[in-house]
């Protein structure tokens, strides 16, 4: 067997992980510690990591980049969106309510679509040549139903989806332990030693990894067919049958 090729180096990357918590508390967050293991293989592996806890930030309702400028008191929104579009990577972070992602995930995904009809230097749309994935907790199902919900928003604006782009957790039905509480009887909390999180969250972290690489390297994706420029000069194929 050949040897395996090294891995292209990822220290000129990053990622901003947005948490989407219900709770003001970042460190009572059962997503957070989640989103901290997904975090610490791109830390290990050399790529910067921004935590944002959206809650720590007056994030206001609302269509517009700057909800100032609508006649809204604060927004922090602004300047946390800087910090997105600084990062190759985005991760949001979302906890289980009634089967759905957090309210929280569902403002900061308006908050970006405000934006999404902006251009970037090759005129394509702001989060062109951006990979996006997602964690989600809970303790009842709806893993792979939020997972599709934020990664079909994130496709939908711009940013690049790659296979295994989630990870997740859930305890059992009901009433009981999140991830990351002690387990009566156990020295382990609850989901870290689940073979399966553990495996996705990897892989989540690597493709994202992988992507963003690839993706800067080629310079972002190529700009024809996919401008308000570009887009008319692609024939038309004819319909058949």
């Amino acid at each position: 067997m050949e040897p395996r090729p090294p891995l292209n180096d990822v220290d000129d990357l990053t990622a901003a992980f947005v948490n989407c918590s219900l709770k003001y508390d970042r460190h009572s967050s059962h997503t957070a510690k989640l989103m901290d293991r997904a975090a610490a293989v791109m830390r290990d592996a050399g790529a910067s990591v921004d935590m944002i806890h959206a809650l720590d930030h007056t994030i206001e309702f609302g269509m517009s980049p700057d909800m100032t400028k609508e006649g809204r008191p604060a927004d922090d929104w602004p300047s946390l969106h800087a910090r997105i579009l600084d990062a190759d990577i985005l991760v949001i972070g979302t906890p289980i309510w009634l089967g759905a992602k957090s309210s929280v995930a569902t403002l900061v995904i308006e908050r970006l679509y405000a934006s999404s009809g902006e251009t970037n230097e090759k005129g394509q749309y702001l989060y062109y040549g951006r990979t996006g994935g997602c964690v989600v907790t809970g303790n009842e199902d709806g893993v792979k139903a939020c997972s599709r919900d934020v990664l079909y928003a994130l496709q939908h604006i711009g940013y690049t989806i790659p296979p295994q782009a989630d990870c997740g957790w859930l305890g059992e039905i009901g009433p009981g332990p999140s991830y990351g509480d002690d387990v009566e009887g156990s020295d382990v909390p609850a989901g870290y030693d689940s073979e399966f999180t553990n495996k996705n969250t990897t892989y989540m972290a690597w493709n994202l990894l992988h992507t963003a690489r690839m993706l800067k390297d080629a310079g972002g994706l190529p700009a024809h067919g996919n401008t308000a420029a570009t887009w008319q000069q692609v024939p038309n194929a004819a319909p058949t049958g």
